[in-house]
């Protein structure tokens, strides 16, 4: 047990967040957000905006966000920026670790402190810690199980909390997508934001898409909107027979949470029905990942990941590179793409794969965020080619 006292002459201040990894290994530091534990895998994020936006991104369920950028919190956050579609769902990340302290909010846009906003989702962080030393960590061994826990008095049960970290299965396996996904079919016709307006609204729309969500973010949906598209989300496992029969011009494969070879078990067979019918198909992140799986290939667990707004990738059928928003654990593994399926985006840091094409299909995929949010937007481009495969295709 933890449960630390001030010494007299003397004052040291009480831990009262700790971060306990699967080996042992006890981080200590000041508890914001929520009271309580949590337990998942532990990975590091090296964007420097958008913090709302990533702790809300449902592809992070199951894991514990540690920001390499030293100050977060210090635009506060507002009801615009969050991304996760169901708000009655579980919230993106179960845990949050930060360098500094929590600074008062100064943007206009703010409307609360991060501090009571992390409270509000039930969401616990840990702030003062090494965050340097922890990516390190990462970076060498792999990201790790963790229980991060929060409680104001600082007195922990390290034995408790180690063994609960061991316990912890990990994301391989594991399908997340149950607990993000939406519970019904709903439409969407809100686009993008644009300066001194704020958000609009799809009213003729030349295209229709199906959504399939897996944990889909609403940027995504707005670039859809944007782009001239009606949109129709439908839940995860939605059948292929209920999808075709909303006679759709295209269909998206979104981005979530979990181990694709586990969501791939329901999802696979509705993406290769899909396919077969020769509908327009767009995939992103485990869209993409599952989209490689229905052709044949297989997909594996990264060492450290891609999380950050940064990551520099080679679009192979134009040579230009973008600059991209990524957020993944697993990638396709490029040697087992078959003949049919075309390489079309590479990572230039570390080589994986990060984008196909099939060579006989109207189908394409990224491994990325084009929607950004945050990150650049050098990848909207591709929202556009997908509406351009629908206009292609309904000519034909």
């Amino acid at each position: 047990m933890i449960d630390r006292q001030e010494n007299s002459g003397w004052s040291e201040p009480s831990a009262t967040a700790v971060l306990v990894l699967a080996d042992g290994t006890v981080l200590e530091g000041s508890g914001i957000g929520a009271a309580g534990q949590a337990v998942g895998e532990v990975c590091f994020n090296t964007a420097m905006t958008g913090y709302e936006e990533i702790l809300t991104d449902p592809s992070y369920a199951g894991q514990i966000i540690t920001f390499t950028f030293p100050h977060i919190g210090n635009v506060g956050t507002n009801e615009d920026d969050i991304e996760t579609v169901n708000l009655a769902a579980t919230p993106g990340a179960r845990g949050v670790i930060l360098r500094t302290p929590i600074t008062a909010p100064s943007n206009h846009r703010a409307t609360r402190h991060l501090d009571d906003w992390l409270k509000s989702r039930g969401i616990i962080g840990l702030a003062g810690l090494d965050t340097r030393a922890l990516t390190s960590l990462i970076r060498e061994t792999g990201m790790p199980n963790a229980v991060i826990a929060h409680e104001p008095s600082g007195t922990f049960d390290i034995a408790a909390l180690t063994a609960e970290a061991r316990a912890w299965p990990g994301l391989v396996g594991m399908d997340l997508v149950p607990m993000v996904t939406s519970g019904q079919r709903f439409t969407w016709d809100e686009t993008p934001w644009q300066w001194g307006t704020g958000y609009g609204h799809q009213a003729s729309a030349a295209f229709h898409v199906v959504a399939i969500d897996y944990g889909i973010k609403r940027n995504i949906l707005r670039q859809l909107a944007g782009q001239g598209c009606k949109v129709t989300v439908v839940p995860a496992q939605t059948s292929a027979q209920d999808i075709l029969a909303l006679r759709p011009d295209g269909v998206f494969l979104s981005n979530g949470p979990g181990d694709p070879a586990a969501t791939g078990e329901y999802a696979v067979p509705v993406i290769r029905d899909v396919i077969a019918a020769g509908v327009p198909t767009f995939g992103i992140c485990l869209g993409h990942q599952m989209l490689g799986l229905a052709v044949g290939a297989t997909t594996m667990k990264m060492h450290q990941g891609h999380h950050g707004a940064n990551h520099p990738v080679k679009d192979l059928t134009t040579g230009k590179v973008e600059i991209t928003s990524m957020n993944h654990g697993f990638a396709v593994d490029r040697t087992t793409l078959p003949a049919h399926a075309t390489e079309t985006h590479v990572s230039l840091f570390d080589g994986s794969n990060c984008g196909i094409a099939l060579n006989n299909r109207p189908v394409f995929s990224v491994q990325y965020h084009p929607e950004a949010s945050p990150g650049p937007r050098d990848s909207h481009y591709l929202f556009a080619r997908f509406v351009e495969l629908m206009r292609t295709h309904k000519r034909a």
